[in-house]
């Protein structure tokens, strides 16, 4: 089964990272974009399974995505992977629908291991 992920990031390092995490253990079709405008462009032409989101971004930041993804009712998973570590921003991205939060930088075997709680991977 192929799943459909959209890796959000305006650091193409940080991007690239969590790609090779990703394309190393799931059968996955991954996309790339460098802020949230791209990401919610992505999100509104094509169904994704996984959206793994930055919230510091130029343009439009990880925030204002989850904002737009619930007001426009967008199916998908969302995984927050930032360096914006404190604690009220972690309890508001889950209040607006994340389903976790990690620390960059973001360990394989945390983000693998997130995927099958969900039943993504």
């Amino acid at each position: 089964m192929s799943f459909s992920i959209l890796v959000c990031d305006d650091s193409k390092v940080a991007r690239k990272q969590v790609v090779r995490c990703l394309s190393s253990a799931l059968d996955a079709e991954i996309a790339q974009a460098e802020n949230g405008v791209q990401a919610l462009e992505v999100l509104e032409g094509k169904q994704v399974d996984l959206l793994c989101l930055d919230l510091t971004m130029p343009e439009m930041d990880g925030i204002g995505v989850l904002e737009a993804i619930k007001a426009n009712k967008i199916e998908t998973f969302v995984v927050v992977i930032s360096a914006d570590i404190q604690p009220e921003m972690k309890e508001r991205v889950i209040r607006l629908g994340a389903i976790d939060f990690i620390e960059k930088p973001v360990t394989p075997q945390y983000l693998l291991d997130l995927l099958t709680q969900y039943g993504i991977r």
